[in-house]
This record gives structure tokens, sequence and C-alpha cells, in this order.
């Protein structure tokens, strides 16, 4: 299977989501889970991840083991491979064993190797950068998941997941 997993911050707490569906077009998970975070870390500029990881772990452990292949929102490496990212030290935490594909929305000029994709209409590009896939098959992979807008549909599933507080 393959798995997606997104957090979102509220004031105090967070929130972490991850999906699991079976292939790359399918347009709805088989698995959906929440985790609520509390003692999150500050946000330090340049070491996101110190934050974003331990979030990711909570929520990923309600799902271990089931699945291959994980996309995350970001970035896995800037610098040509110099400069791990969120997606780097996941790959790290999780053994080095599962694959892990950044999508990241925005553009840094430090990443060097991202592949731009447009996906829809949009003229807009998202980022791709991998560690343990070869990053033009994801990227080709992320072109095509299901949706018809630059975000596909469960990317957009799991950013929704963990923005909503009321399942707490």
């Amino acid at each position: 299977m393959i798995a997606a997993a997104d957090v979102y911050y509220f004031k105090e707490w967070a929130v972490a989501a991850a999906i699991l569906f079976d292939d790359w077009r399918s347009e709805r998970p088989s698995v959906e889970v929440r985790q609520y975070v509390t003692n999150i870390e500050p946000y330090t500029p340049g070491f996101f991840y110190k934050r974003e990881l331990p979030c990711l772990q909570k929520v990923l452990e309600q799902v271990k083991n089931r699945f291959e292949i994980i996309i995350i929102d970001g970035y896995v490496w800037l610098n040509s491979g110099k400069r791990p990212r969120l997606g780097a030290h996941l790959y790290q935490l999780l053994g080095e064993k599962i694959p892990v594909i950044g999508v990241a929305k925005t553009k840094v000029k430090e990443a060097t190797r991202a592949i731009p994709i447009l996906r829809g209409r949009s003229g807009r590009a998202l980022y791709v950068t991998t560690v343990g896939i070869n990053a033009a098959v994801a990227a080709k992979y992320v072109e095509s998941m299901h949706g018809r807008y630059r975000i596909p549909t469960l990317l957009k599933k799991v950013d929704a997941l963990c923005r909503d507080p009321k399942y707490v």
C-alpha cells in the first residue's frame, strides 16, 4: 500500500493524519487515521523536521508495516542531497527501508534536484524530491494520481483530515 501523511498545527497542539491507498490512481483511501499530538516542538527555521517528525511518527505507528512507500508534504533534500529535510529524516526514522516522496507546493531555490510537475490546467508546479526511489519514477507516480487539479485528490484528503480538530 501507499501512504500519505501530513500534520497541521493548532495553537498548543497538532493533528497528524495518514491515509493508505492501493493504487496511484485511487480516488479514495482504504484507511484513514488521525492522531492528536501535544507537547509539540516550537517552529525553528531550518529545523522544521524536529517539530513535524514526532507527529508523523505517532500517526504512522497506527498503520505500521502496512505501507511500502510514503508521500509527505514538503522536501526530502535540498542542495543536491546535501541538506536533509523532513523526508530524509523520516526515511531514517523508518529504518531506511521505506521510500519517501516529498511533494512541495513552493519552489525553494536550494532544491536544485527537485522535479517540477504540472497537473491539471495549473501553470504552477509541484516539486518532487525523493529518497529510496528514483525521483523521475516518483514524479510520474505523483502526476498519475487521481484528480483534475494541481493537488492530487488524496493529498488534499490527508491535508483536510489533519486540519479538522472535531474528532478530538
